[in-house]
């Protein structure tokens, strides 16, 4: 009995020892984002302030950067492509598993294989590609990389959630007289609803936190990404931006994720258990 207590406690302390290192690197953020900008010194990047200068942190991002009109490109990339990627990925899975389409796994291979590469291989190509046309440095070029990046995952999860999907349901409604998309539509769609939830919310973290395609497929202020004109920012850290205010814009910018996925924590564990993940 004491032997099990023990082990209980140990459990504990490690857990709780391993919690505190993951969240170090966050309180060093809030702790150095909260200081003014004229007392940071790497030294005492450890101690807290005595200051409170946040507000007046994210006050100067907005003055150095144009922060506000990126957060709008990024949040209608991020809400627009991993829409369209989950309702296309349902299609996929309904596709290939309820109509049973011809060579279907291999349609779904073809659809799956864009994943399998680093995105860094795709980039020069990309912007190759995206030069020569006028997607090149425009939000809809944006929403429309992010589209394709977003469907493979979604088409995956929907494949396998519909795997679990007794087809009787479809043969009973075709039966009753109702076309292949009206049976998508009012009954596998809202049955699936937990699953292509748990799917927008894990691509919508993805595309907000996105760098790499910002950088390289856009230039100018109105397509670029927020996460790139934070980059934009720290890498102006040797010309006179102090780290307080690059890590208020930091949080600043974090902050739509979090909150998202502090609202549908439960809905997101579900959808991925439903989805068989």
């Amino acid at each position: 009995m004491r032997s099990t207590a023990a082990s209980a406690v140990l459990r504990r302390a490690v857990l709780a020892g391993l919690g505190l290192i993951w969240l170090f690197p966050t309180y060093l953020i809030l702790a150095n984002a909260f200081r003014p900008a004229g007392e940071y010194k790497p030294s005492d990047a450890i101690k807290p302030s005595g200051s409170f200068a946040l507000f007046d942190n994210i006050a100067e991002v907005w003055e150095r950067t144009d922060i506000a009109q990126s957060l709008f490109s990024t949040m209608l990339y991020a809400l627009v492509s991993p829409a369209l990627a989950v309702l296309l990925g349902a299609l996929a899975g309904y596709a290939i598993v309820v109509l049973r389409l011809r060579y279907g796994f291999a349609w779904f291979m073809l659809i799956y294989g864009g994943s399998i590469f680093p995105f860094q291989m795709l980039l020069v190509p990309l912007f190759v590609g995206y030069s020569k046309t006028p997607l090149y440095d425009t939000r809809l070029g944006m929403i429309l990389i992010h589209l394709a990046i977003n469907i493979p995952f979604a088409a995956l999860v929907m494949r396998n959630f519909y795997g679990g999907v007794a087809i009787s349901i479809f043969e009973a409604a075709r039966m009753d007289g109702a076309s292949t998309m009206r049976v998508f539509l009012r009954i596998f769609l809202p049955v699936s609803w937990p699953a292509l939830a748990a799917v927008f919310i894990f691509e919508f973290t993805f595309t907000w936190n996105d760098l790499l395609f910002g950088l390289t497929l856009t230039q100018s202020e109105t397509a670029r990404p927020v996460m790139t004109e934070i980059a934009a920012l720290t890498t102006d850290v040797y010309a006179g931006t102090p780290v307080p205010i690059a890590l208020a814009a930091g949080l600043v910018v974090s902050l739509p994720t979090v909150v998202l996925f502090l609202a549908t924590q439960r809905l997101f564990a579900r959808g991925l258990s439903i989805a068989q993940l």
